[in-house]
């Protein structure tokens, strides 16, 4: 059995807790002592709430991106998982964007998750070092568009299914950016 680490736990305290209140009403030392740590064992592992949010985030998008890595796994199935975890983590996400500082803040951040990882899924894909500023521009825009959208639909603003959102996440992909996804 696999034991969690100190980060893996406090992440999962601060989403235990986010079950059942606005998460601008938790505190560090609430996290820890959830969990049974002290808040120095917070503070040794994040600057504050906020580092802990983006950090288990970005674990979770970068374990859904990882699998176009992988030749069996198509993008069709990886942004179809990427709208599975929107619905999954469907409470929590809105109680993200409803109770944290500032809502463009948050999809400014989460923007940056987003292009990061998939910049590092490009790079795998193409077995480069660098990006070209075209192909740079157009997964900065992809990736604005697709978090601005999804946190819409996280929120209600447009009800369709996770496979529809999916599609639409397929549809939306800018032609330069598919090539990598088709070449291999």
């Amino acid at each position: 059995m696999k034991r969690l680490t100190s980060k893996e736990m406090l992440a999962a305290s601060f989403r235990e807790l986010a079950e059942s209140q606005p998460i601008d009403k938790i505190t560090t030392k609430d996290i820890a002592e959830n969990c049974g740590y002290s808040q120095a064992t917070f503070y040794r592992q994040f600057k504050d709430k906020y580092d802990l949010i983006a950090w288990s985030y970005t674990r979770d998008l970068e374990g859904i991106l990882d699998e176009l890595t992988g030749e069996a796994v198509s993008l069709k199935q990886t942004l179809l998982s990427a709208a599975n975890y929107f619905q999954a983590h469907r409470e929590y996400l809105s109680n993200l964007l409803q109770h944290t500082g500032g809502y463009d803040s948050f999809v400014k951040n989460m923007t940056e998750i987003h292009f990061a990882s998939l910049r590092k899924v490009f790079l795998r894909l193409k077995g480069a070092e660098e990006l070209d500023a075209e192909t740079e521009m157009y997964g900065r825009i992809y990736c604005l568009g697709t978090v601005l959208f999804s946190c819409e639909w996280i929120l209600g603003k447009y009800p369709v299914s996770a496979k529809e959102l999916a599609q639409l996440y397929e549809n939306a992909l800018p032609g330069p950016l598919g090539r990598y996804f088709t070449q291999k």
